[in-house]
């Protein structure tokens, strides 16, 4: 790395590469350098826009001298192969979530990075939203007492005309389903950051407003976590109008609210402790609707400072397997139509 910043390549200009090339363009310890596309006409379209180079050969992309590390935006089936050629080239490696599709490509991807000494780290922005990390100071701290429920809804709504873009859409190879592990993992990523992790879950899930996709559009679950707490997840594709994700906590003092991007507390009596009611609708027909990169930006600044500084990633690839093993474990249960338990997930059964 030259004038200790990190020289990073974006894998696939897809949807979300903008976002990314955008966030990283805007730190302060990384620098844009080349993309790679078996697209031309995405690669044109990033060339254009961020004045970096474009590739059609993954090889001659990796090959540069001047490229530290990758930022992997592939659909998520892929996601193993694409980070296990850029690890055995020595570049470290950023995945957009989920980090694969099943625990043990996961896995692997995990144990290459650590074999090749390069760091892994996994997208989960909004771990850096400024009332997310209050929110999660609050429990921490025991503001609300002893947590006995909560829930977590995600009631997005995405067209039939989503779903027919890609080919990769809601398919169980490249998407690894439906809702749940596209849309609504960011906010299972949340809830378990707070809560801790589950001991055992039971679900239903079903495709009810969407043709041809294998995944799922709408899903419940119930959720009895390690902490003795008992919780329930909503995750929809299919709501109209969409509604802002809601996490709600429960406790013996109160409750915690994350309304769309906004926290407050609500104490014993009621009473409106913190509100503030100009949140961000995350929840539109568009994919990128109120979009802001500015959690990208937080979170690959930390992946950067982790990078110079040899210390590991706040979402590394160990962290996001707990999401995974959760919607796994989600799929198992209502496949099977019976409790499951979550360890059994994590460890990749």
């Amino acid at each position: 790395m030259n004038d200790n910043k990190v020289k990073i390549g974006i894998v696939g200009c897809g949807n979300i590469a903008p976002v990314h090339a955008e966030a990283i363009s805007s730190t302060n310890y990384g620098i844009l350098i080349s993309v790679f596309s078996r697209s031309e006409s995405n690669i044109n379209k990033m060339k254009d826009r961020f004045n970096v180079a474009g590739y059609d050969d993954y090889e001659k992309f990796l090959s540069d001298p001047n490229l530290d590390a990758v930022s992997i935006c592939t659909p998520n089936g892929t996601h193993l192969e694409f980070a296990e050629m850029a690890a055995k080239a020595g570049k470290h490696v950023v995945i957009e979530k989920p980090i694969e599709v099943d625990i043990r490509r996961a896995k692997r991807i995990i144990d290459i990075c650590n074999k090749n000494n390069v760091k892994l780290a996994v997208i989960y922005q909004n771990r850096f939203l400024d009332d997310v990390i209050k929110m999660k100071n609050v429990i921490d701290k025991g503001v609300l007492g002893k947590i006995f429920m909560s829930d977590a809804r995600i009631k997005w709504y995405r067209d039939q005309q989503y779903y027919d873009s890609a080919q990769w859409r809601g398919s169980f190879k490249l998407d690894g389903g439906g809702v749940l592990i596209n849309q609504a993992i960011h906010t299972i990523d949340l809830w378990l950051w707070m809560l801790g992790e589950p001991k055992t879950i039971f679900a239903h899930t079903g495709t009810f407003t969407h043709n041809n996709i294998e995944g799922e559009d709408n899903a419940v679950a119930v959720v009895e976590f390690r902490n003795g707490s008992i919780g329930v997840l909503q995750g929809s594709t299919s709501i109209i109008p969409a509604m802002k994700r809601r996490i709600e906590i429960h406790g013996e003092n109160g409750t915690g609210i994350l309304d769309g991007d906004v926290f407050y507390l609500l104490d014993n009596q009621n009473k409106v402790i913190k509100e503030d009611n100009n949140s961000i609708n995350t929840g539109g027909a568009s994919p990128l609707a109120g979009f802001s990169i500015e959690h990208h930006k937080k979170q690959f600044e930390q992946i950067f400072d982790a990078i110079i500084n040899n210390k590991k990633p706040v979402v590394s690839g160990e962290e996001s397997l707990k999401s995974l093993a959760f919607v796994k474990a989600v799929y198992e249960s209502a496949k099977n139509r019976t409790e499951v338990n979550y360890d059994e997930y994590l460890a990749g059964q």
